[in-house]
């Protein structure tokens, strides 16, 4: 015996009860598609779940059991085909899915996973990577499913986190001041392990605030003292800025010395590649009359096309810098005997532990104890300034000849303290026993 009407159908199946509904779609016979729910126990229940079905249905909320049966892999794959983020972001969100997410829910439907499917997952991740990894784990999975609703899913059974009770402060990283003296000994321990590239690279990003990736893809064509007599001019939109550059920055007279960064470099599909600046902040950096002169020496001292060529020749990009590179740099090494000798490096506290990145921070805070403009400021270290400061402001020659001079007073300053104690370096960066001792006294 059937109940129901041209859209809805209850049936009774041995025991229990059956609801049938119209999903709204044809068959590709012509025939209405519907779905079905059973056991019920009673003929108004049943009936009554497939009138809401039907309610969810016309006002665009249901869910299909098709649609929710789809294998998690595969919506993870439309999900990726679907992306559309700069080349490190979607690298990094692809990593997080190859290496985590799909691995763990292969056997999982989008319907499969509810909120204590998530729960388990999130302990799992937590248990296996490290805290940062995990929180960013669980940010991506948190997308996969939010952008599921609601054509798979009806709900995201994502977890959120209400900040409720007592304000814990978040933890910050601990940074020391960046002193002329420090970049300095970092510049002669990069000298001695990879050339005056390595001493120019370590003042260069001092004095830019250059993402490392920008310093590992800058070449000679936007470089001073080639740029912008040399600039490709790739883009027929910016012909006007083409022009005002040639008028603003270059070599002698009253033009300013300046490096253009308009790319980095990032590994993808096995090779090295150049990429758009992060966030695409293309953008012009003046530089003091120092750095200039270093640059000019150290571009007319080589042929290759990177302006801080590895060891080998190559762009730092390509080899594992933090490793091989900036580890000696930054911590020290001790002295090495045999075949291939080579000296002792001191390690330079502040920096000793810590990321490279920690070098273009602190270019930011001596541009902020110069009390130079913030759209200035913000706008040299790539960054957007939101509001009314960033659509009225602009960056101004004067603001970038009074960013040249305080930057070029920070080197006079130390060429100055050098000049009246030349043992000033090793005394504040000792090599030996007693190195890790004097770290400890210089405190945080």
């Amino acid at each position: 015996m059937a109940r129901g009407d041209q859209h809805i159908h209850v049936e009774w199946r041995g025991g229990t009860c059956r609801v049938k509904w119209w999903s709204g779609e044809y068959l590709p016979n012509g025939r209405k598609r519907y779905e079905s729910k059973g056991g019920f126990l009673d003929e108004d229940s049943a009936l009554e779940y497939g009138q809401d079905k039907l309610y969810e249905i016309r006002h665009g909320t249901h869910v299909s059991n098709r649609d929710g049966a789809t294998p998690m892999s595969d919506w993870l794959d439309d999900w990726l085909s679907a992306m559309d983020h700069a080349h490190t972001t979607e690298r990094g969100y692809r990593s997080m899915i190859e290496n985590h997410i799909r691995p763990y829910f292969k056997r999982s439907t989008l319907a499969d996973i509810d909120v204590i499917a998530f729960r388990a997952f999130k302990k799992h991740v937590n248990g296996c990577v490290a805290p940062g990894t995990a929180k960013n784990v669980m940010m991506v999975f948190g997308m996969v499913l939010d952008d599921a609703v609601p054509r798979l899913i009806k709900v995201s059974p994502v977890e959120r986190t209400r900040r409720r009770g007592r304000f814990v402060k978040r933890k910050k990283e601990r940074k020391r001041d960046m002193s002329a003296l420090a970049v300095e000994q970092l510049a002669r321990n990069a000298d001695a392990v990879f050339g005056r590239a390595g001493y120019v690279f370590m003042w260069t990003m001092a004095m830019t605030g250059m993402r490392p990736a920008e310093l590992y893809g800058l070449t000679r064509e936007y470089c001073y003292p080639n740029w912008p007599g040399t600039d490709p001019r790739t883009d027929p939109d910016e012909e006007e800025r083409y022009d005002e550059d040639v008028e603003r920055y270059g070599k002698g007279g009253d033009l300013m010395p300046a490096i253009r960064v308009e790319r980095q470099v990032q590994h993808h599909d096995g090779a090295l590649r150049f990429f758009p600046p992060k966030y695409g902040s293309a953008r012009t950096l003046v530089v003091p009359p120092f750095l200039a002169a270093m640059l000019d020496d150290l571009l007319a001292g080589h042929d290759k096309e990177w302006v801080f060529p590895s060891i080998k020749g190559t762009s730092l990009g390509s080899t594992n810098f933090d490793y091989w590179y900036w580890r000696q740099i930054a911590d020290g090494r001790p002295e090495r005997g045999g075949r291939k000798p080579r000296p002792a490096m001191p390690a330079v506290p502040p920096f000793q532990g810590k990321r490279l990145y920690l070098v273009r921070h602190g270019h930011k805070a001596w541009l902020d104890e110069d009390v130079h403009s913030k759209f200035a400021v913000e706008s040299r270290m790539g960054h957007e300034v939101p509001g009314v400061e960033g659509t009225y402001s602009s960056v101004t020659v004067p603001m970038e000849r009074a960013i040249m001079k305080t930057l070029q007073e920070r080197w006079e300053t130390l060429q100055e303290q050098l000049k009246a104690n030349p043992l000033i370096i090793s005394q504040m960066f000792p090599i030996g026993d007693d190195a890790e001792e004097k770290a400890a006294g210089q405190g945080d």
